[in-house]
């Protein structure tokens, strides 16, 4: 029993520390994304929000989740720091892109977002996410 029990620790040391910075580094990582995502879009989400605009946190809430498909791929398919990193960069700029082009396509998508209107929202929620589920594929295909 004891020899299990130093087994179980061993394992536990060496994989824990590494577990904790891939989980960390994908959790920075999903921060910027967001970030980066609230300076590309063209409405203030934080201040929408606050008001209690649905649209706004809908396509907020796309984001987070369509940014976090692709990394949890990346994650869960490389086991060096490095590549996380960098396909980690490359998902979010490939989920960052899609918004950029989803909200070109759509005409009026910042009057639409303000003045709350769920529609559009709940679109640009599924492309996102449409391109989250195809790049997380691309990403360990």
């Amino acid at each position: 029993m004891a020899d299990l029990f130093a087994t179980l620790w061993q394992t536990l040391n060496s994989g824990l520390p590494i577990l904790l910075l891939h989980f960390v580094t994908t959790l920075v990582l999903l921060a910027l994304g967001a970030a980066l995502y609230m300076v590309i879009t063209p409405f203030n989400e934080r201040e929408l929000i606050a008001q209690g605009n649905i649209a706004a946190g809908l396509a907020l809430s796309g984001a987070l989740v369509s940014i976090t498909i692709p990394l949890a791929a990346t994650l869960a398919t490389n086991h060096i720091w490095l590549d996380i990193m960098l396909w980690g960069i490359i998902a979010i700029l490939v989920q960052l892109l899609t918004v950029t082009i989803a909200t070109v396509l759509f005409r009026g998508f910042r009057s639409a977002i303000e003045q709350g209107n769920i529609a559009i929202a709940a679109v640009l929620v599924g492309v996102q996410l449409a391109i989250a589920l195809l790049n997380a594929g691309a990403m360990v295909g």
